[in-house]
C-alpha cells in the first residue's frame, strides 16, 4: 500500500511539475485551439477532452479559462457535452487521488473547512454535495479533495457531480461561446445582448444557485405532507416563557393573528421557579449579611433571627405581584389568543393541543429548558430538590449539599448559608464559575470561604447514600481520593436541558445538537423552514433577556420571512451572576481571547480606589476591560463588585454603537456614584496610551514658557533699575 501511494505521489508530482516547467498553459490559447479545431475537430476535441480530464484530476488552477475556451472554441452545444464530461472524469480522479494519498494531509491542512463538510456529508452526503457544487462558495479542487475523505460512494459522488456542475458549466460555456464571437473590442462589439446576458447570468447564478438550493430543500422537508388550503393563525407560538411571550406580543403589535399555548404556568420558569424567586430569596439573605455587617458601621444590634417560612412566603408574594404582567387577561387584551394545554406538532402548519388541531402559517417553539439531574448512583434514594422545586420548602434546610458550582449553584449556597443553613458545594471544575475568568473566580471563592461554605472542587459524585437518618454523597477526585459527605437536603444545579419531550418533533425530522437543544440556524429556523424557535430550547445563552433578544428575530423572520430575514445577533449579550459581590459580564473574556487566538489588552480598576464604594463599605471588586491593542473598541467587559449589573448596562450601551473607552471618558458621570469606576477604568487605559513622543515636546513647551516668563521678569527690572538711576519714575 504504502509503495502504491509513492507511485501516485510521484506521478501526480511529475506531472504538476511538467505543467509549470514547460509552460503548458500557452498551450491552452484560444486561438490556438480554434486552429486545431478548424483543421482537425474530432482530434482537437479529444485533446480538450484529455487535456481537461488531467488538469482538473491534478487540481491545476486553469478549470475555468478551460470552460471558457471550450465555450470558444467548441461552441454552446459540443462545449457543453464536452466540459459536463470531462470535469465530471476530472473531478472523480481527484476524488480518487484523495481518498488514495491525500486523506492525512488534506485533514490538517483544511481542517477548519472539512469538520463542516464532514457533518453535512454524515447527515445528507448526496444533497450536501450538490449544494457545494452548485453555489460556488468552495473551490472546484477543494471540493474534489474534500470530498475523497468522506465516506461518500464514488457512484454517488459521480451523477452528483455531473448534475451539480450543470447550470454553472452552461452558465460558463455559453461566456465563452459568446466571448469568442466579439469581433473587435470596441463598444458595440463588446456590448453585444448575447455576451450582455452572459455576464448577467454570471453574476447572477450564486443567487439563483442558492434559490434553487433552498428550494429543493423545502420540497424535501414538505413533501411527506399536505399543505392546508386555510390557516387558523398567522403564528402559533408554543411556551409561555420569556421568549414565547415576546415573540406573541411582537406578532401581536404587527396586527397579526397569534395563538400562544401554555400548558404550565404563563411567565415560564423565569417568573414561577427561576429568576423573580431566586432573587427575592437573594434580596432576604442580602438584609441578613447586612445586619451582621451593622458593626463595621458602627451600629450595634442583636443577631438576626430568620424565620424561614415567612421569607418563602415574600417570595411567593413578589412572583403573585408580577404574575399579572404575564397573565393570560392581560396578553389576550393585547390581541394575543391564549390557549392552555399541551401542543404536538402533527404537520409543519399543523398543532395539535387536546382534542383540538390549530393550522399555522409558522410556529414558533419557545419551551425553555429543565434542571439537568446527572445519573449518579443512588440519586433516586435522595429526595433532591432543583430550581424548579425548591420553592416549594417551609423548613429551612439545616445541611445543604449543593452539586455544581455555576450561577444558579452559587447563587442560592450563597443565599442559604446566610440564612443560616451549613451549606456544602461540590463540582467538578477546579474552581467556582468555570466560564469566566480565574481571577473573577478567585474573588468570588474567597468570599464564599470567608462566609464559612465548604468547597469542594475538583471532585466527581461517584454516589449517594442513606445513613444515620440522613444521607451522605461519596466525591473523588483526580487524584482518587475519596471522601464521604453527609448532608440532609440535596441541590441538583448542574445545567439545564432543553425541553423538547412531547412536542414530535421526530415526526418532522428536527434535530437536536448534541447539547439536547434544537438544531437552528443564523435566522432561528429550524430544518422547517417554517418553524422557529427561540430561548432556552434553542441556546447557546440560557438567559431571560437571551430568550427576549431571540424572540425578536424568531417572530420577525417567521412572519416577513420571505420579504427580509434577520441573522441573530450576539455580539454584545450581557449576563450577571448575582452572588455577592455581583458578576457582570458582556463581550468576551480573558480565556475566550485567548482560545479565538484574539490580541487583546487589559485596563483594570480597583473598586477599593472608588469612593462612593468606600463609603458604602463596598470596596470588594474590580472592573477590567478587554481592549484592542493600541485602541479602545472594547473586547469585553467583566465587573465584580455591588450593583455590578446596574454599572455593566454603560458598557453594553457603548458596545452597541460601536463606540470605545474614550466614549466612556468624555461622559460626564455624578459624583459620587459606582458607575463612575467606568470613566475612571477610561481614564486610566488613556493614561497608559497617553502619546509620550508629543508629551515629551509639550512639556518643553511649558518649561520654555517659563523660562519665557523669567526672561521678561529680568527685562522688566532692568528697565526698572535704568529708570530709577535716570531719576526717572519707574511705571
Amino acid at each position: 500500500m504504502l509503495s502504491k501511494k509513492i507511485i501516485i505521489a510521484t506521478l501526480v508530482i511529475a506531472a504538476v511539475a511538467a505543467y509549470f516547467v514547460l509552460d503548458l498553459e500557452r498551450f491552452v490559447g484560444v486561438e490556438l485551439l480554434q486552429q486545431f479545431f478548424r483543421e482537425q475537430p474530432f482530434t482537437a476535441a479529444v485533446v480538450y477532452f484529455i487535456a481537461y480530464v488531467l488538469t482538473t484530476a491534478l487540481s491545476l488552477p486553469i478549470a475555468t479559462v478551460l470552460t471558457l475556451a471550450g465555450g470558444a472554441v467548441f461552441g454552446l452545444g459540443v462545449g457543453l457535452v464536452l466540459v459536463s464530461l470531462a470535469s465530471t472524469c476530472g473531478a472523480t480522479l481527484a476524488f480518487l487521488v484523495s481518498r488514495t494519498l491525500l486523506r492525512d494531509w488534506i485533514q490538517d491542512r483544511f481542517a477548519v473547512r472539512l469538520t463542516a463538510i464532514n457533518r453535512g456529508v454524515e447527515k445528507d452526503g448526496a444533497f450536501y454535495l450538490f449544494s457545494l457544487r452548485l453555489i460556488p462558495v468552495f473551490p472546484f479542487w477543494l471540493i474534489n479533495l474534500a470530498m475523497g475523505l468522506t465516506p461518500l460512494r464514488i457512484g454517488t459522488y459521480i451523477w452528483v457531480s455531473l448534475l451539480g456542475m450543470l447550470p454553472a458549466t452552461v452558465v460558463y460555456v455559453n461566456a465563452g461561446a459568446e466571448l469568442a464571437a466579439v469581433e473587435a473590442l470596441s463598444v458595440s462589439g463588446i456590448l453585444t445582448p448575447g455576451l450582455m446576458f452572459s455576464f448577467t447570468l454570471l453574476a447572477l447564478l450564486p443567487y439563483f444557485a442558492r434559490r434553487l438550493v433552498e428550494a429543493v430543500k423545502r420540497w424535501r422537508v414538505y413533501r411527506p405532507f399536505v399543505k392546508p388550503a386555510r390557516f387558523d393563525t398567522n403564528l402559533l407560538v408554543i411556551g409561555g416563557g420569556s421568549g414565547g411571550l415576546v415573540a406573541a406580543l411582537i406578532a401581536a403589535a404587527v396586527r397579526a393573528r397569534v395563538t400562544l399555548v401554555e400548558k404550565n404556568k404563563m411567565g415560564g420558569d423565569c417568573l414561577n421557579t427561576g429568576c423573580v424567586p431566586s432573587k427575592a430569596l437573594i434580596r432576604a439573605a442580602r438584609a441578613v449579611a447586612d445586619i451582621r455587617r451593622a458593626s463595621d458601621l458602627g451600629i450595634e444590634v442583636a443577631a438576626p433571627r430568620v424565620q424561614f417560612d415567612r421569607v418563602m412566603d415574600r417570595v411567593q408574594s413578589v412572583i403573585d405581584s408580577i404574575a399579572p404582567h404575564d397573565s393570560i387577561e392581560r396578553f389576550t387584551g393585547l390581541g394575543v389568543d391564549c390557549v392552555e394545554g399541551e401542543a404536538t406538532l402533527v404537520s409543519p402548519w399543523e398543532v395539535r393541543v387536546g382534542e383540538n388541531l390549530i393550522r399555522a402559517r409558522s410556529i414558533v417553539i419557545a419551551t425553555g429548558a429543565a434542571p439537568f439531574v446527572p445519573p449518579v448512583p443512588g440519586i433516586e434514594q435522595v429526595p433532591y430538590l432543583t430550581s424548579d422545586t425548591l420553592w416549594q420548602l417551609r423548613e429551612q434546610p439545616k445541611h445543604l449539599l449543593v452539586l455544581g458550582a455555576g450561577p444558579i449553584g452559587c447563587e442560592l449556597a450563597q443565599a442559604f448559608s446566610r440564612l443560616g443553613t451549613a451549606v456544602t458545594m461540590v463540582d467538578m471544575m477546579p474552581r467556582v464559575l468555570p466560564r469566566e475568568d480565574e481571577d473573577v473566580s478567585a474573588l468570588i471563592q474567597a468570599r464564599f470561604v470567608e462566609e464559612g461554605i465548604n468547597l469542594y472542587l475538583g471532585y466527581k459524585t461517584t454516589g449517594f447514600e442513606q445513613r444515620d437518618g440522613g444521607f451522605a454523597a461519596q466525591i473523588e477526585n483526580e487524584a482518587g481520593q475519596s471522601i464521604q459527605l453527609p448532608f440532609q437536603h440535596l441541590l441538583v444545579a448542574v445545567g439545564r436541558k432543553a425541553s423538547t419531550e412531547g412536542l414530535g418533533l421526530a415526526r418532522l425530522g428536527i434535530e437536536t445538537t448534541s447539547h439536547g437543544t434544537l438544531e437552528v440556524d443564523e435566522y432561528l429556523r429550524t430544518r422547517v423552514p417554517n418553524i422557529y424557535a427561540c430561548g432556552d430550547v434553542v441556546g447557546p445563552y440560557q438567559f431571560t433577556h437571551a430568550a427576549s433578544h431571540q424572540a425578536w428575530y424568531a417572530a420577525v423572520n417567521a412572519l416577513f420571512g420571505g420579504f427580509k430575514r434577520f441573522r441573530v445577533d450576539y455580539r454584545v449579550l450581557p449576563w450577571v451572576t448575582f452572588t455577592d459581590p455581583e458578576v457582570a459580564r458582556v463581550g468576551i473574556s480573558e480565556a475566550e481571547a485567548r482560545a479565538q487566538g484574539k490580541a487583546y489588552e487589559i485596563t483594570e480598576f480597583p473598586l477599593q480606589e472608588l469612593d462612593r464604594a468606600i463609603a458604602e463599605n463596598a470596596s470588594e471588586g474590580k472592573v477590567k476591560v478587554l481592549t484592542a491593542p493600541g485602541k479602545d473598541k472594547i473586547l469585553g467587559a467583566v465587573i465584580v463588585g455591588a450593583q455590578a449589573g446596574e454599572m455593566l448596562t454603560e458598557f453594553v450601551s457603548v458596545m452597541k454603537r460601536n463606540g470605545g473607552l474614550n466614549d466612556i471618558l468624555g461622559t460626564v458621570h455624578a459624583y459620587p456614584t459606582l458607575s463612575e469606576a467606568n470613566k475612571l477604568l477610561a481614564g486610566t487605559w488613556r493614561r497608559e496610551h497617553a502619546p509620550q513622543k508629543l508629551l515629551h515636546w509639550v512639556e518643553k513647551y511649558h518649561r520654555w514658557k517659563l523660562r519665557g516668563n523669567a526672561l521678561n521678569s529680568e527685562r522688566k527690572n532692568g528697565h526698572k533699575k535704568e529708570n530709577a538711576g535716570l531719576g526717572g519714575k519707574a511705571e
